[in-house]
Parts: C-alpha cells; sequence; structure tokens
C-alpha cells in the first residue's frame, strides 16, 4: 500500500507545535505566526536539486542538514534570529528509511539552530528541496548590502575556499589526510551558518552578505548595493589546512569564485573598528572599500587577474 501526501506528513514531519510564536503549526491550510511587535519578520528561500547543488546518493540526514544550513545562513547575514522554517520536497518515490534518516537530520538540525518545522509541501518527481527560512530582527537594525563606504576595511569571518575544496575531495579530485577529509565534508553538509557574527555586527558593520556563490561575485553584490567599489587583498585571505595544500593559483580560486563556504563578509567603518576588535571574535580584514565599481584584487601589491566570479546559477 502507498503512502499518501498527508500520510507522509504526518508520519515524517508533523511534530507538537509548542515554540515561541507558533499559534497554529502543520494541519492546516497555513501556519499562523506572531512577530513581536519591536521586530521585523526576515524571509528567505533556496531550492537545492539533486547532483547540481548536492550529490543525490549522498546520506539523507547530510542533505537535510546541507538544505537546511545554506537556507538558514541568509538570515545570519541579515543578523536575524531563526524562527520558522516550510519545506517544499520533491521525491522521485517513497523510500521509508530515506524518509526516516531525512527527517532525523532536518530535526536535529532545526533543534540546534532554535527554528521549527511550520509547514511545507511534498510531491513526486526527481529530487529537490525548497526550504523557506523565517526569522526576526529588531526593528532597523537589519544587516543589509547598501550601507558599505570608502574608507570601510573588508572582512569575513572565516577560512574560505573549503567549499570548493569539498567538491573536489567529493568527486576524487582531491587528496587529503583523514582529519582534513572529515573537515572538508563536515563544511560542505554540515556549514554551520555564522548567527554569532550576524547578532554581534548589529550596529558595528555597514554592509554584509554570505559568502555562498564565491567571495568576487558576492562582494559584489555589496558594491553594487552600495556604489562603492571593493578591494581584496590575497596574502590577507585566510585558508584551512585543507585548502593550503592546493597550489596558490587554485587556492585563491577556491576562495574567490568557489562559493558554499557560507562564512559572512562584512565592511566595518574605522570609526567603529575598536567595537569590532572588542567583540573578541577573531575577523580576518581581506580589503578595503574604494571609490569605483566592482571587485578587483592583488597579490603583495600587484594587480591580480579574476578569471572566474563565482557560481551562475544559469551559467
Amino acid at each position: 500500500m502507498s503512502l499518501g501526501e498527508f500520510d507522509l506528513i504526518r508520519d515524517y514531519f508533523a511534530r507538537a507545535q509548542d515554540a515561541p510564536g507558533v499559534a497554529l503549526g502543520i494541519g492546516d491550510d497555513c501556519a499562523l505566526l506572531e512577530i513581536p511587535p519591536s521586530e521585523q519578520l526576515a524571509v528567505s528561500v533556496d531550492t537545492l536539486v539533486a547532483d547540481v547543488h548536492f550529490p543525490a546518493d549522498a546520506e539523507p540526514s547530510l542533505i537535510a542538514e546541507r538544505a537546511l544550513c545554506v537556507s538558514l545562513s541568509d538570515l545570519a547575514a541579515m543578523g536575524a534570529q531563526p524562527r520558522w522554517i516550510t519545506l517544499c520536497l520533491t521525491l522521485p518515490d517513497f523510500d521509508k528509511d530515506w524518509l526516516a534518516a531525512f527527517s532525523a537530520g532536518l530535526f536535529s538540525r532545526t533543534k540546534a539552530c532554535g527554528c521549527s518545522l511550520v509547514g511545507g509541501d511534498t510531491t513526486r518527481g526527481p529530487l529537490a528541496i525548497s526550504v523557506q527560512v523565517m526569522g526576526t530582527v529588531p526593528v532597523g537594525e537589519a544587516l543589509q548590502r547598501n550601507g558599505a563606504q570608502v574608507g570601510d576595511g573588508i572582512y569575513v569571518s572565516g577560512p574560505l575556499g573549503d567549499g570548493a575544496a569539498a567538491l573536489a575531495l567529493l568527486s576524487g579530485q582531491l587528496e587529503t589526510t583523514p582529519s582534513e577529509s572529515a573537515y572538508l565534508h563536515e563544511r560542505y553538509f554540515q556549514p554551520a551558518p555564522c548567527f554569532g557574527w550576524g547578532h554581534a555586527l548589529r550596529g558595528i558593520a555597514s554592509a554584509a552578505i554570505d559568502v555562498s556563490d564565491g567571495l568576487v561575485q558576492d562582494l559584489g553584490h555589496i558594491c553594487s548595493s552600495s556604489g562603492v567599489a571593493g578591494l581584496i587583498y590575497l596574502e590577507n585571505l585566510p585558508f584551512s589546512a585543507a585548502v593550503n595544500r592546493l597550489e596558490n593559483t587554485a587556492r585563491y580560486q577556491a576562495a574567490l569564485a568557489g562559493g558554499d563556504d557560507y562564512q559572512l563578509c562584512f565592511t566595518v567603518p574605522a570609526a567603529r573598528q575598536s567595537a569590532l576588535d572588542a567583540l573578541g571574535m577573531t575577523a580576518f580584514r581581506i580589503g578595503d572599500v574604494v571609490s569605483g565599481s566592482g571587485v578587483r584584487c592583488q597579490l603583495n601589491g600587484a594587480d591580480y587577474p579574476i578569471s572566474k566570479t563565482g557560481y551562475q546559477h544559469f551559467g
């Protein structure tokens, strides 16, 4: 006997709704959510397609964690607190074991991030996962892309190039030590959204974005929105031990255009540098906001050509 859509939702995704702000969760036409009057709702959605954004044969629990983490990263980039998610799941067929593992991974990560599944949809077709994330942020405090000014420093919250190196590892194009392989595997399937950074940077950063499609491309969005240019100093880029195994050109390319790092890239005015230092968190200054447009790179004072700017969804 085949499992119907509503049975699937009931058996694998319905949970008791006692989370803050959930007046009505899964089981009706809509969820009813309560937002504090002093906060704004931040909403984003991402779709991941099998064998495009994740290996179709990967462990289902890890697929779920990856799908949720990359979506939640957008909330971190805005300085928002995660609250609720909805899930649209397209499945080629019903697989009890796959669904059990997928839902276990999903709820493990929602619990860790403090958010609740409040609705969604399921349908039949090629494997694809759409996660809509919702969070709240105090009115007027959201981090945006359009506030960078000439003279601001450009920072990242952690090492770059891990996403590209992880893909090379998964495709058999990179050899590493067991510990480095485990590190890259975790960075790819369980990229922790930078909520600590996002919350701490409210009132300090002039602009912010998460590095999902490549540093050059994502920093370019800040520059375009702010009407400025970005200058990256390649010698200042932070790398993990695994990425440092790559030769220089490949290492820089992984950081600049590889994507899937989910670190925050942000700009800070000189007047707020002391406030950034007082956070006691390690940020890496990788460049400066300058006049003009676009993003350019230098290596030890010499211009460095950029051959590829980042991931293209319709390239």
